[in-house]
């Protein structure tokens, strides 16, 4: 799978280590950066991966800053994108099984590296649901033309 990745600075320790990390697990990793830990603004690389996602250079983002949910918040802005901040692997599988969640967002400050690849994982092999899911997915899109 091609997974596009960034990260702001809080989060460029752990963004390095997920792609390690899911390059080890086969799968093909576009970094959009930062290139460093200096200070950034997420939104800047949020967009990129969304983008990636969007186009269909990437099949799924993931995308970490200090809580992940500001990057949540940025990504959410492009048109096609669902991007659900979690702290489990749990709420990872059910953000993609119950909502056909295309990007993940976690926490380089509060979630430990472990508990990432875990989220990480679960994201990546859970299927969307369907079924009674997919109207409520497509009310969710219908959002975005309003």
């Amino acid at each position: 799978m091609i997974i596009s990745i960034a990260s702001d600075h809080a989060g460029f320790e752990e963004k390095q280590l997920l792609v390690g990390y899911l390059r080890e697990q086969g799968h093909e990793v576009l970094d959009r950066g930062p290139a460093n830990d200096d200070r950034v603004d997420y939104p800047d690389f949020a967009v990129l991966v969304a983008k990636d996602v969007t186009s269909g250079a990437a099949e799924r983002g993931v995308l970490v800053c200090g809580t992940g949910i500001g990057m949540a918040v940025a990504a959410n802005k492009v048109d096609g994108i669902r991007a659900a901040n979690v702290t489990s692997p749990e709420f990872a599988a059910l953000a993609r099984e119950h909502n056909d969640a295309n990007i993940v967002t976690v926490s380089g400050r509060f979630v430990t590296d472990e508990v990432n690849r875990a989220i990480v994982k679960a994201f990546l092999e859970t299927d969307f649901g369907g079924g009674r899911h997919a109207g409520r997915v497509e009310k969710i899109m219908a959002l975005e033309k309003e």
